[in-house]
């Protein structure tokens, strides 16, 4: 039987097929050269463009256009327009102009901008970026054209993710060209490159209903651990019950319709969690993708009577979520990362791996940044993800390689027993097979490309990537610099280069266990920085050498960079103050009166039974009273706490540690009352139970 899915791939994208197929030949070659190989895009175009895109999506159903962008509430935007346009008394024509694909105007000040808009100053303006093709976002009744675009405010300022990101890969891109030139290599097209692992929880909607803390937060602020969880490892890889299979085959099937390249499904390490992971493409069209996966996900999961939990850790206890982002940079499409067939190829290699572990190492501070939020914070650190500070892992192998540039030695044998050279006579013979997995570090380099996993799975990775070109681009070019200084023949300078680099950023390779708590006094005698929470995450932001280094390359202004702290330092307080309002009305109108009741029908009981003059089970009453007794005071003791720490508008650490001790008292409670009466679902049911 033939499989019609795989016919359907790609069917709802303005794709090169359907631009061939809908707009006349020299103008769909201007346009398809601006998608494949980024360049200018020819300003008269436009309207042929828009009658093109317009007649398909008519094609396809679509009675409404949207400008889809980016904005830095770290989600999706739209606001949609008919086709339709009045044309007299009850009259209407359909027109669609290059003038509407080109831009559009939304209010700015009501976006996050960090005080770049006043809340008076409302125009803000969208614009096509035409390297990410439109597509069609399809609902029960209808669907609409979405148009990729970028947002400013009025002024010129940045006010979205996908702005800064396209610079950054232009910045990155240039500084490779350069260095591809000292090569002696042709001039190609630079493509630099993302897979996006998205994990995610799905539980029972029936459940997601009856936790306030869940609709309100994403994730749970009571709950105590179930006897069985994650501790057999039984989920991970295991077979898929067949409502979480039909769920993920609807998933795929609509991502595949948008051309999105889901490859790998299976079960994540805690109990009701899973992971989709797409091929590599283009690193500006993987990030849009990545923001589609996350919204078919909860649709997917509402038509299924399901959730789909993006939080990064929606469950004290086990496993949170990540947003594992392979990045590699290819030029005229060799991969880079990848060892090459002779040895310039693999000089090559060395020296664009350099410049990534320098980039790292200089700049870790604003890298851990890009990771920053509320969600995160309960992640980053924990027993299933990388610790807050930035390492990499290279493998024994590469290490051995490094060891021998830094020394001189030009003798290498890998443990696989094959060989590559490098290009230069001193240099080390290159192993192909270079790496295991070390899933406890931040920043992996994992056989032909880095795997940054400190993302969280909620966040839009374009802010990571944005900062990892900028800073891989800045190393790139200080290379560039030194090589074309230096005087003497180009093997010797380079292989000088390359062992200067590896002594002076060796500190920031770290091949041993992430989570340990050697670890942390090692990295701290090493002078890497380890910033902790969201605040310290944020603070980067503000340092004079990483504002310089994203205006010299044109990627963000200072007042932009400020701005990212001020919208960073707000969401953070806003949700730490809505989770703690949630805690405290839980506790308070949910908790508290049915450990009361539960109270006062065991003291009721007690006290019968001693009138009644009965000796049996007086000392478990009894017990359990004073247990309960104890609870409802400590309840009520820090449900005031809580509360005086909100009414006074204490910052974020008064109120987490409020929270927690609120959660301890709650938690314990949960053990004791009976199991009918408790008011919430417990983690055993929503965790095992869909």
């Amino acid at each position: 039987m033939k499989n019609t899915n795989f016919k359907n791939y790609g069917r709802d994208v303005f794709s090169e097929k359907e631009i061939v197929k809908h707009l006349p030949k020299a103008v769909s070659a201007k346009l398809i050269a601006t998608m494949r190989e980024s360049k200018p895009l020819d300003p008269t175009i436009a309207d042929a463009v828009a009658e093109g895109m317009k007649n398909w999506a008519l094609e396809m159903g679509a009675t409404h256009f949207t400008h889809w962008f980016q904005p830095l509430t770290g989600g999706t935007a739209e606001k949609h327009d008919a086709f339709l346009e009045p044309n007299g008394p009850a009259q209407a024509i359909i027109r669609f102009s290059g003038k509407n694909l080109i831009g559009g105007e939304t209010d700015a000040s009501s976006f996050p901008s960090g005080g770049l808009r006043s809340t008076f100053e409302a125009r803000g303006y969208t614009a096509w970026d035409p390297t990410s093709p439109a597509f069609i976002k399809r609902h029960e009744n209808g669907a609409t054209l979405c148009i990729p675009t970028a947002f400013c405010s009025f002024n010129g300022e940045t006010l979205d993710m996908k702005t800064p990101l396209l610079r950054s890969i232009q910045a990155v891109s240039r500084a490779t060209e350069r260095m591809m030139k000292l090569f002696g290599q042709k001039k190609a097209h630079v493509e630099v490159t993302l897979g996006a692992e998205q994990e995610y929880f799905l539980i029972d909607r029936k459940y997601y209903l009856k936790r306030p803390d869940l609709l309100q937060t994403g994730r749970t602020v009571f709950g105590a651990a179930p006897a069985k969880h994650q501790q057999l490892e039984d989920h991970y890889f295991g077979a898929i019950k067949p409502r979480i299979l039909k769920f993920m085959t609807e998933v795929e099937n609509r991502l595949w319709e948008l051309g999105i390249p889901a490859k790998t499904r299976h079960n994540e390490v805690a109990p009701a969690q899973f992971e989709l992971a797409p091929m590599f493409e283009d690193l500006n069209l993987a990030v849009d993708h990545n923001m589609m996966i996350m919204e078919v996900l909860r649709q997917t999961a509402e038509r299924n009577g399901l959730v789909c939990l993006l939080h990064e850790k929606p469950f004290e206890g086990v496993n949170g979520s990540g947003k594992h982002c392979n990045w590699s940079i290819s030029y005229g499409g060799r991969n880079l990362l990848t060892p090459g067939e002779n040895p310039r190829e693999n000089a090559i290699f060395i020296t664009l791996l350099l410049a990534v572990i320098r980039a790292i190492e200089m700049h870790a501070d604003i890298l851990r940044m890009a990771t920053a939020g509320a969600g995160n914070d309960h992640r980053l650190g924990a027993n299933e993800a990388p610790p807050a500070i930035i390492s990499v892992f290279l493998g024994d192998d590469l290490n051995e390689v490094l060891r021998q540039i830094e020394s001189g030695s030009s003798k290498s044998e890998s443990k696989r027993g094959q060989k590559l050279r490098i290009g230069v006579d001193t240099l080390p013979a290159l192993p192909r097979d270079m790496t295991d997995r070390n899933r406890t570090s931040p920043f992996t380099f994992t056989g032909n490309k880095f795997e940054f996993r400190a993302p969280g799975s909620s966040q839009n990775c374009a802010q990571s990537q944005m900062v990892l070109n900028t800073i891989v681009a800045e190393s790139i070019d200080a290379l560039c610099d030194k090589l074309e200084k230096a005087k003497g023949p180009f093997n010797e300078k380079l292989q000088k280069l390359l062992q200067y680099e590896v002594k002076a950023h060796k500190r920031v390779i770290f091949s041993g266990d992430g989570y340990s708590q050697s670890w942390l006094k090692e990295a701290t005698q090493r002078g890497l920085p380890n910033l902790k929470d969201t605040v310290e995450a944020l603070a980067p932001l503000k340092d004079k050498r990483n504002v310089a280094l994203f205006e010299k390359y044109g990627v963000l202004s200072r007042s932009e960079m400020l701005s990212r702290w001020e919208i960073g330092m707000e969401d953070y307080q806003r949700r730490i103050r809505i989770e703690a309002g949630i805690a405290l009305e839980i506790a308070r109108s949910m908790v508290l009166p049915v450990v009361a009741d539960e109270f006062s029908e065991l003291a009721t009981a007690l006290g019968q039974a001693k009138s009644d003059g009965l000796k049996a089970g007086i000392r478990g009453l009894t017990a359990l009273s004073m247990k309960l007794g104890a609870g409802l005071d400590d309840l009520h003791v820090k449900c005031d706490a809580l509360e005086k720490a909100l009414s006074r508008g204490m910052e974020p650490p008064s109120l987490i540690k409020a929270m927690d001790s609120l959660r301890k008292t709650v938690d314990r409670l949960e053990g004791l009352v009976a199991d009918l009466r408790w008011p919430l679902p417990k983690y055993r049911e929503i965790l095992f139970v869909y």
